[in-house]
Order: structure tokens, then C-alpha cells, then sequence
């Protein structure tokens, strides 16, 4: 006769355990970062290490982001089901990484970002600091951004230019750097090297640069070449300044003309450009 309360009594202690555990688990509710662009990445967590802080798109770690500290403007709660609501029809915005299934196999390793972005400079001979630039200015380091008129991932590529340059998935850093940047020479050799032209182009598309003979009176272009050219520039002179501080103190400094001639030999070295006329 004692076996049914003895049961229900296991069964109440089992649940008041599970309980326990589950409120003793700390919340897992998806954050929103918001970006000084005003673009937003939704994450599980984050971990901020100085200058940069680490945003986790996955519960495993498995899928992760780097973001400069000072571009984040604030966090709050993800209040949205995105999980399960339809998502807009060529929107993926909401989807912060790539699942594992049996038939697209395991996710790939997250490749550090600055290394994609040596590889892709190596390859179309541009400088990491210029394509780092225009990731900055395009998306922020938010390898998941979606702008109102439809571009795509870190280097902001429109559906129509992902498919010309063969990028199949625009939320792929390191398919999406090697597609913006092959765009970006190719604009660069289209101006023969006109850095800002190049960077018009890039923005407002090359029809514009050519309609207008140069960088199109357009507020958000004009502002967009002003802000690259300028975070370029600081780098650049930064790096001269570095440099002759370290030339200053060899016993044997190096040849200024086998130096320039080197670097002649990419796009990486060219001097510091003027601003566009506004």
C-alpha cells in the first residue's frame, strides 16, 4: 500500500531537482549590441578584452565576432522570436550563425579577421589598413550586417555584385573580405588608382562617379569617402612617423629609394590622398 506515495514522493523530489538546476542555470537570453552605425548584433554573450570585446553569436562558442569596444553604444535584451518567426524574404540579419545539420556538415572554425583580411590584401595587393577601413566604414566589423537597401556582410556587398565576384554566402567573412576586396581593386584599376574615385565608386557605384566625372554631390557618399580617406590617412602618417622614430635610432638605416620601390608595387603604400572637396 506504501509504494504509490513512496513513488510520488521520488517523483516530487526528482522535479523539485530539476527545478533547482534550471533555476540555477544563468540566463541565456540573446542581447543586442548597438553599434555606432546603428547597426545591432545579435548574441548569446560577450567578453570584453580592452579594445575589443568578443560578441558569442552561438551558446557553444562556436561562432564569434570581434567588434571594437568604443563602436558599441549599448546592449539590451533581445525581445524577439526570432527563432520562430518567418524571416523577411532575402533578410538573414536576424540569424547569427550558420547551423550544424547532417547535410551542411559542422560548422567551420571562425578564422580571426584580421587574417582574412592579410589574405584578401595579399592576394588583390591592397593594403590590410585600407580594407580595414572600409569594413569599418561599411559595417562596423559586423559580419552579419543588412543594410534598408539590401547589401550584405562586413564589406556591405549587394546581392547582384556577391553573385558577378562568385561570393554564394555574403555572411561568410572570409568570402565576403575576398569579394569586397577583388571589388575594390577592380575599381581601383578602373580610376587608375584614384583612391577616391575608387572609394566613390564603391558606395554610390561607378555609373555615379562617371555621370558626375568624380565623386557624386551625394551627402552620404562625400561623407563616407571623408571618413575612410581620413582613418586612412591617420594610419598611414602614424606609421611614417613610427618609422623614421625606428630609422632614427638604427645604426644603419635602410634605402629610401629600395623602400619606395617596393612598395610602389601594391596599393597598400600609397601616400596619403587628399580629402574630397565637399
Amino acid at each position: 500500500m506504501d509504494r504509490a506515495p513512496r513513488s510520488l514522493a521520488k517523483a516530487a523530489a526528482v522535479l523539485c531537482a530539476v527545478t533547482v538546476v534550471l533555476l540555477a542555470r544563468p540566463a541565456t537570453a540573446a542581447e543586442l549590441a548597438t553599434l555606432r552605425n546603428g547597426f545591432t548584433i545579435r548574441h548569446e554573450h560577450r567578453l570584453v578584452m580592452g579594445t575589443t570585446t568578443r560578441l558569442y553569436l552561438a551558446a557553444d562558442d562556436s561562432s564569434f565576432t570581434d567588434v571594437p569596444t568604443a563602436e558599441i553604444t549599448g546592449y539590451e535584451k533581445d525581445l524577439s522570436l526570432s527563432l520562430s518567426l518567418p524571416t523577411p524574404a532575402g533578410s538573414r540579419a536576424s540569424i547569427p550563425a550558420r547551423p550544424a545539420s547532417a547535410k551542411s556538415g559542422p560548422t567551420k572554425p571562425a578564422i580571426p579577421l584580421n587574417q582574412v583580411v592579410d589574405s584578401a590584401s595579399a592576394a588583390y595587393h591592397l593594403d590590410p589598413d585600407l580594407v580595414n577601413s572600409v569594413i569599418h566604414a561599411e559595417s562596423g566589423f559586423n559580419s552579419h550586417a543588412v543594410s534598408p537597401k539590401g547589401a550584405r556582410g562586413l564589406m556591405q556587398l549587394m546581392p547582384g555584385t556577391a553573385n558577378q565576384l562568385g561570393v554564394h554566402d555574403a555572411f561568410d567573412p572570409q568570402s565576403n573580405v575576398t569579394g569586397g576586396s577583388r571589388y575594390l581593386r577592380e575599381l581601383l584599376e578602373r580610376y587608375n588608382f584614384d583612391l577616391v574615385k575608387a572609394l566613390a565608386a564603391y558606395n554610390a557605384g561607378p555609373q555615379r562617379v562617371e555621370q558626375y566625372q568624380g565623386v557624386p554631390p551625394f551627402r552620404e557618399t562625400r561623407a563616407y569617402v571623408a571618413r575612410i580617406v581620413h582613418e586612412y590617412n591617420t594610419k598611414k602618417i602614424a606609421q611614417e612617423k613610427a618609422a623614421k622614430q625606428k630609422r632614427g635610432s638604427a645604426k644603419a638605416p635602410s634605402s629610401p629609394r629600395r623602400a619606395a620601390k617596393s612598395a610602389a608595387t601594391t596599393v597598400a603604400a600609397v601616400p596619403p590622398v587628399e580629402h574630397p572637396a565637399h
